[in-house]
């Protein structure tokens, strides 16, 4: 999937194509989970599947102060447990949890809209993009 969508900054990070287990960012492509706002981009984010989610994955997106955060949990959408997203409810953070490829369009209007989003990307390993959900 392409995704087009012009920023008039040219230090923002922009998300310019997905497919499963590969995100196009700006002019690199990336195969690992990632997290990325306008003006950070945190590679090797450690969860490769929603199930894997821990508290202090979700604290690292908080480390970059947004105003909104988007989990990504791959090529489905899936929830993680409640007590992984306690500290965005004690935050007080506004967050949605949709798949990669919609988290990733959701992005880009978001930041086209100069909010300062967070956006925590799983990309699973190649060999899981194939699996069918469970």
């Amino acid at each position: 999937m392409q995704i087009h969508l012009e920023s008039g900054d040219k230090d923002e990070y922009i998300i310019r194509a997905y497919e499963p287990g590969r995100v196009r960012i700006n002019q690199e492509v990336y195969t690992r989970s990632l997290i990325i706002s306008p003006r950070a981009l945190l590679q090797d984010w450690p969860p490769t599947h929603p199930d894997l989610l821990v508290r202090e994955h979700i604290r690292a997106l908080l480390e970059l102060e947004p105003e909104v955060v988007l989990l990504g949990t791959g090529k489905y959408l899936q929830f993680p447990e409640a007590e992984v997203l306690q500290d965005l409810v004690s935050a007080a953070i506004g967050f949605e949890i949709m798949d990669t490829a919609a988290a990733c369009r959701t992005y880009n209007v978001l930041m086209s809209e100069r909010r300062h989003v967070v956006a925590g990307l799983i990309l699973p390993p190649v060999s899981q993009n194939r699996e069918s959900p469970e």
